[in-house]
């Protein structure tokens, strides 16, 4: 049996939902197949009493079927009342198996079609003919031929599978119905997109079924995932209804067990169950079988589509998740849009035009929303692999300004952590006094603040009148986690700038264009040798995120020799001099490094003498270090041990990631509490220091104040981007802070507290001479309470260490120590066997 239909919709979820129910308003015949027996079947697998968000807000609902946040029942019932009433024509149990084109296109040829109304008259209309028909073959043994065909079937039933260990073993899932079925389970959720938050906190709703939920998530942020979600999560963990452990990944499943890879090592914990949403894939053989190309071999890349949806198979349209927009508001508006195309309405926008067209009305030219996407588009290396679609839903996310010469994008030193794409014109980066280096049309800048937090490293200014896309972290985050070809090009030109930085010497991005082509970054484990004494090889080794020791064994002992923070190199000495790797290096915590070849990085040394010299020096000072080890061996193994041990201490307590610690010598302190007292007197009378806390290893004792982490924690989920990084290194929190407890949640090191300011003390001549006030350091709690202001409740703030930054002298709690056994140092400065060497002598 063979159907004849306009259009034939293939999918039922909202986007094929709304593109049947505009095809039934205007009276075309249509078919919506769906291969379930009920419509929606994204949403009808949603977990039980899910609340489905209407976002985004600003967008307009354009369609023929309702839609408003609610639960996910309602809507179902809604849209199935809807459909029936509206009489869209629907296809249940019906997969479609193939789409073949049954005839060649007429270019320019008019074709009549006769349209029925509902009231049984008929219309007649002339139109361009596009494309061939498509006969399409049904799984229940139906033929159905379209004059177009309008694809709308989504990626959920095409899940990221887990590629560990065990993953296939019955208790790993990747659906979750009902969260209620499941009571006194150890369950772990593997994903912290929305779909992997919801599920976690279904499962962690109710306390009185037991559960024990763990949600993980690889990296600090969750750049997928809508606010509202990370707000429940985040408020879900400090209720204590579930945890949250983030820079952890999945390594082996076992019957009732998971083995992790943690940001502190690997961890082996009680499993009874996980949910596995770590997003989907398009079903790329199957839509490239109808003659689809996508953007590229990627497979999360997404299909070639024009700006009205229209994939290179002429007469084939793809909308929804399939073009990579999946937000139900916006899968909507394209079913609604594109029948009204077919339908031969060339005048119809789409339902964020308004809004992109604010975006663009300040640039020097008019041209159309469309022309000014594709400009952007075609202009900025990093957005080129984005198709129309995703271009406009980019935009929504992102400002683009224009410039004139000289104009100041930011200043050094400015809070910020989006990042800039030129467009047109150039960028001038101020690296010093008068000098200048130009980044031009097509590149990016402001990748420091994004991958690190960092406050502006330099000074940037338009160098020609210049226009720049400016793109939010959320917005970069997103596009690189669903975009390979741009989190490639992003980490490729922030790799190329970390080695100009590093190496100097000269060289130009042209030098390295060999080196970054076989250049790999590494995640490494805490723990993991990147190079492993007696070993063969030649590749060099560039810290980019976490820190790493050096070891060497010596009469039969790993003896500790240096500490390597974020920006360090290894691995010269056996490409220079060869031979077998000269000692061991490995991670103190998770870490990220970049792998370059040494045979490409022996040939750049070639053509570049000054390169050679520097890296001979730094070969140099290395074979000094290991000469002293191996000369004092016998004299000083006791010291040499107790340096080991020392060092070990202090990198398991989170030096291995700090950038300045304060450490305090037992010996010396007198525990006269005069650097808490201090530290109170410098932050309105509340302490960021807890001396008598934290652990000690024999005279050497690590109290509880910020570490400055070079990827702080605390930074990773800050709703109103209150923390910073300042020009010394300190990590500060501004006036912006809301209170939501995030950061002392993410602190691994339990250095952050939530307290309000207390009322202003008396000064301190004042308690000298005449008693008033609670004197000097942090006043009690009696003290605060009866003197706060009636009726007033001042709300409680993140308060750390901010390394005194702005007070003339440095930090207070070591001025203020009698004895100098209070010293703040930078890790690489304290753990480095020069200072053993000292000491020994």
């Amino acid at each position: 049996m063979t159907d004849r239909v306009r259009i034939a919709i293939v999918g039922s979820g909202p986007a094929g939902l709304s593109a049947a129910a505009r095809a039934a308003a205007l009276g075309l015949s249509h078919l919506l197949i769906e291969k379930t027996d009920h419509l929606s079947d994204t949403i009808f697998k949603y977990q039980k009493g899910k609340h489905v968000m209407a976002t985004p807000s600003q967008l307009v609902l354009r369609s023929d079927c309702d839609f408003e946040a609610g639960k996910r029942e309602a809507i179902l019932d809604r849209w199935n009342a809807q459909a029936a009433d509206q009489g869209v024509n629907v296809a249940y149990n019906a997969e479609v198996k193939a789409i073949v084109g049954i005839g060649d296109p007429i270019p320019g040829s008019i074709q009549k079609i006769v349209e029925r109304r509902r009231d049984g008259t008929t219309e007649t209309k002339e139109i361009q003919r596009l494309a061939p028909p498509y006969r399409l073959t049904l799984s229940d043994g139906r033929d159905v031929i379209a004059d177009a065909v309008v694809m709308a079937i989504g990626t959920q039933g095409n899940p990221n599978l887990m590629r560990v260990p065990g993953a296939d073993l019955p208790h790993v899932q990747y659906q979750l119905d009902d969260p209620g079925e499941y009571n006194d389970e150890h369950i772990f959720v593997v994903g912290t997109g929305d779909a992997g938050i919801e599920n976690a906190l279904g499962l962690a709703a109710d306390e009185a079924q037991g559960n024990a939920v763990t949600i993980l998530n690889r990296s600090t942020e969750f750049a997928s995932a809508k606010a509202a979600n990370v707000k429940a999560l985040m408020a879900a963990a400090e209720a204590g209804r579930l945890a949250i452990m983030t820079e952890t990944t999945t390594a082996k499943v076992e019957p009732g067990f998971i083995t992790l890879d943690s940001r502190d090592g690997e961890v082996k914990l009680k499993c009874d169950r996980i949910i596995a949403r770590m997003g989907s894939a398009p079903p790329r053989a199957f839509v490239e079988s109808c003659g689809i190309e996508f953007t590229s071999g990627d497979r999360l890349a997404f299909p070639k589509l024009s700006p009205v949806f229209e994939s290179t198979a002429p007469g084939i349209f793809v909308i929804g998740a399939l073009a990579g927009y999946p937000l139900i508001k916006h899968c909507m508006n394209q079913g609604y849009d594109v029948v009204e195309y077919i339908n031969g309405n060339r005048d119809l926008k789409p339902a964020d035009e308004p809004i992109l067209a604010a975006k663009f009305a300040g640039l020097p030219e008019k041209k159309s929303v469309a022309d000014w996407l594709e400009y952007l588009r075609a202009n900025v290396a990093v957005l080129e692999g984005l198709s129309p679609l995703q271009m406009r839903e980019f935009m929504l996310d992102s400002e683009v300004r224009a410039y004139r010469r000289d104009d100041v994008i930011f200043e050094k030193f400015d809070p910020g952590s989006s990042l800039f794409g030129i467009a047109r014109g150039q960028a001038l980066v101020e690296v010093a006094p008068g000098v200048d280096i130009p980044i031009d049309q097509g590149s990016i800048f402001g990748e420091v603040g994004l991958i690190s937090g960092r406050r502006r490293g330099a000074t940037v200014r338009a160098g020609a009148d210049s226009i720049m896309v400016e793109v939010s972290r959320t917005a970069a985050l997103k596009l690189m986690s669903s975009n390979p070809p741009a989190k490639r090009a992003i980490t490729r030109i922030s790799t190329e700038r970390q080695l100009l930085q590093m190496f100097g010497a000269g060289l130009t991005p042209a030098d390295l264009a060999d080196i970054l082509d076989t250049a790999e970054i590494r995640t490494v484990k805490a723990g993991e040798a990147i190079l492993s004494e007696g070993d063969l090889g030649n590749d060099i080794y560039v810290i980019r995120v976490g820190s790493m020791i050096v070891e060497k064994k010596i009469g039969g002992k790993n003896v500790f020799l240096s500490y390597l923070p974020a920006g360090s190199y290894v691995g010269e000495m056996a490409l220079i001099a060869g031979g077998p790797r000269t000692a061991t290096v490995k991670a103190t915590v998770k870490s990220e490094v970049i792998r370059l070849n040494g045979d490409a990085f022996a040939r750049l040394m070639a053509a570049k003498p000054a390169l050679l010299e520097r890296a001979r020096r730094d070969m140099a000072a290395r074979q000094d270090v290991n000469a002293f080890i191996e000369s004092r061996k016998d004299s000083f193994s006791t010291v040499v041990d107790m340096y080991s041990e020392t060092a070990k201490f202090l990198v398991d307590n989170g030096i291995g990631e700090a950038t300045d610690v304060l450490l305090i010598d037992e010996h010396l302190c007198v525990g006269c509490d005069n650097c808490e007292k201090a530290c109170a007197d410098s932050h309105d009378g509340l302490s960021r220091l807890d001396r008598e806390a934290g652990r000690t290893y024999a005279h050497l004792h690590v109290p509880t104040s910020c570490r400055h982490c070079e990827h702080p924690h605390c930074m990773a989920d800050c709703p109103p981007n209150a923390i910073h990084r300042g020009p010394d290194g300190e990590v500060f929190i501004d006036e912006t802070c809301i209170g939501c407890g995030n950061c002392q949640r993410n602190c691994p090191y339990g250095v952050i507290r939530m307290d309000s300011v207390p009322p202003r003390k008396p000064g301190l001549l004042s308690w000298m001479f005449f008693g008033a006030g609670p004197g000097p350091g942090e006043p009690s709690k009696k003290w605060r309470a009866k003197n706060a202001e009636p009726g007033v409740e001042k709300p409680k703030k993140a308060i750390k260490c901010d390394m005194c930054s702005g007070i003339e002298g440095g930090p207070a709690c070591v001025r203020a120590c009698p004895t100098g056994a209070a010293i703040r140092v930078a890790p690489e400065d304290f753990l480095t066997v020069a200072r053993l060497g000292g000491e020994a002598r």
